[in-house]
């Protein structure tokens, strides 16, 4: 495995021994195909990071997700393309994804990370007590946590980057009720995982308008198909068939490829359909007039917040800086950043 770098450096971005990388790079048996691909994938954040690499303050975080990988790549993207514009600070960043993680698994990380030193860790996690005592174990150790998309409100969290939440399901509902009127019908609003607080909120903020200004429109939740295509439509396909009156979504957790299958094979069409984020599935829905509005706020802007708490660590915010929530359509979907 050709490259120009140290193993130590391989090892730290890869957040392995510098004995297991050794071992990756010159092809000894007994390493997992797991460890390897995590070395193939530090040497090549080390050569993206290689042309930014300039006299100046260098720190390294950790961004650590569990979300459906169309995500994951939009929010690598975004904080890849934000890096150059903090020169002559470098950050350099270590992608830690997964589409479905147990919490265990997640703390074990976060804990693995602290031993291991970062100057910070961006967190998109479930609001579960392990993960706010993992949180808090970070604090104290002066490792800076600013959580994204979705929050960690009641922990020891330094700042929150993201979206107003509950602003963005009251909007959604907005859409959604004007256009159905009082015909009325089922919104169907789908949760990757009630885990996450950010869900929650879009789906709390979503109920609230409905209930006091479309009251003839009723809703249907379905959870916990994690932004999988396959379980979000088994759970859609299993709510259509229980209810004939669904006529709308709300997909607050991804999966809408499968959503929009789960209605053509039950012979129903959606009304109105809102999404959330601008990712490559949802541009390419928006182009084929599959959905009708997407949700959307910036992730660069997201990835600067982020970047911005992690340098002010020495002054205590608790901030939360909320980016905006567009409204995006066929018409006005900007080009791919």
């Amino acid at each position: 495995m050709a490259h120009p770098f140290l193993v130590k450096d391989i090892a730290f971005q890869a957040g392995l021994s510098a004995a297991t990388v050794d071992r990756v790079l010159n092809g000894r048996p007994g390493v997992r195909r797991q460890t390897e691909m995590r070395v193939k994938a530090a040497i090549t954040e080390l050569e993206k990071q290689a042309g930014a690499d300039v006299a100046g303050r260098k720190r390294t975080i950790d961004i650590v997700m569990e979300t459906p990988e169309r995500f994951s790549t939009a929010v690598r993207a975004a904080f890849e393309a934000e890096v150059a514009t903090f020169l002559p600070t470098v950050f350099r960043c270590r992608f830690h994804f997964a589409e479905v993680m147990r919490a265990a698994e997640l703390v074990q990380l976060l804990d693995r990370i602290r031993l291991r030193g970062t100057h910070g860790i961006v967190l998109k996690a479930p609001d579960v007590p392990d993960i706010v005592a993992a949180v808090a174990r970070l604090d104290a150790a002066d490792i800076p946590v600013v959580t994204l998309v979705t929050d960690l409100p009641n922990s020891a969290r330094s700042a929150y980057a993201g979206a107003d939440n509950r602003a963005a399901g009251e909007t959604a509902a907005y859409l959604i009720g004007r256009l159905i009127g009082p015909s009325g019908g089922k919104a169907l609003v789908t949760l990757s995982s009630g885990r996450f607080r950010g869900e929650e909120e879009r789906e709390i903020g979503f109920r609230r308008v409905i209930r006091a200004h479309y009251p003839s429109i009723g809703i249907i939740e379905v959870s916990e198909g994690h932004g999988t295509d396959a379980a979000t439509g088994t759970l859609v396909s299993a709510a259509l068939a229980g209810d004939p009156a669904i006529n709308a979504v709300y997909s607050v957790g991804g999966g809408n490829r499968a959503v929009l299958a789960a209605f053509e094979a039950a012979g129903r069409s959606v009304s109105v359909f809102v999404a959330h984020d601008l990712d490559a599935d949802n541009r390419a829905l928006l182009a084929e007039r599959r959905i009708d509005f997407v949700l959307h706020h910036d992730l660069r802007t997201d990835a600067r917040s982020a970047f911005r708490a992690i340098m002010a660590r020495a002054i205590p915010t608790n901030r939360t800086a909320f980016s905006a929530v567009e409204i995006v359509t066929l018409y006005n979907m900007p080009a791919p950043q």
